[in-house]
């Protein structure tokens, strides 16, 4: 614990962390009450990424507590893969948090411009960017920065957290479809047999 201190009680450094990847939200619609379920399970990943890195351990602390003695770094807290893989775990999550925002990011120009505009009065099935490609580029994002953070960061928060947040978002990602089908009928059933959902030629 000692080798680490470095990392804790730098509380400004979870804050911006927390301001940074929770400001993605603002690039995700939220037309639906719904949606808002899974952003919030979303901010909780983030916030126990951002404070056991930064402030305090506090999965260490609990299972210790379980189990009546202190863990050695790398048992669900800290850099629980630093052993197996090193650094590369670091690596890991900077490339999938800047495709990730990439991602997102032009899914996002892709719908504010040729869905949400509605310029004829009504929307329209997006098909340019990375719509072309899969039918829910903003989860697919928000999936990748999760990963990133379980495989740098893991922990026993995230790890519960996690699943969580495949479940709720790939069940809102179905319920957006039948929407998307009661608005746009045969058309976005024909969208759907030509893309995949999140991963292009795999689901």
């Amino acid at each position: 614990m000692e080798t680490l201190s470095g990392h804790f009680n730098q509380w400004w450094a979870a804050a911006i962390f927390v301001v940074i990847y929770g400001s993605i939200l603002f690039f995700i619609p939220f037309y639906k009450k719904m949606e808002k379920k899974p952003a919030r399970v979303y901010i909780a990943f983030i916030l126990a990424f951002a404070i056991e890195m930064h402030g305090i351990p506090f999965s260490m602390y609990i299972i210790s507590m379980v189990i009546g003695k202190n863990l050695p770094n790398g048992i669900l807290w800290g850099h629980t893969l630093f052993n197996s893989i090193g650094f590369l775990g670091m690596y890991i999550n900077i490339v999938l948090t800047l495709i990730g925002f990439v991602i997102i990011g032009n899914g996002w120009y892709n719908i504010y411009h040729k869905y949400w505009s509605k310029e004829d009065g009504e929307g329209k099935i997006v098909k340019s960017g990375v719509y072309k490609y899969i039918r829910h580029p903003q989860y697919l994002g928000l999936f990748l920065l999760s990963t990133g953070m379980l495989i740098e960061w893991m922990t026993l928060a995230l790890l519960l957290i996690y699943p969580v947040i495949i479940y709720m978002y790939y069940r809102l990602a179905k319920k957006e479809e039948t929407d998307m089908i009661d608005e746009f009928g045969e058309q976005y059933t024909k969208y759907m047999k030509e893309t995949k959902m999140f991963i292009p030629g795999v689901i």
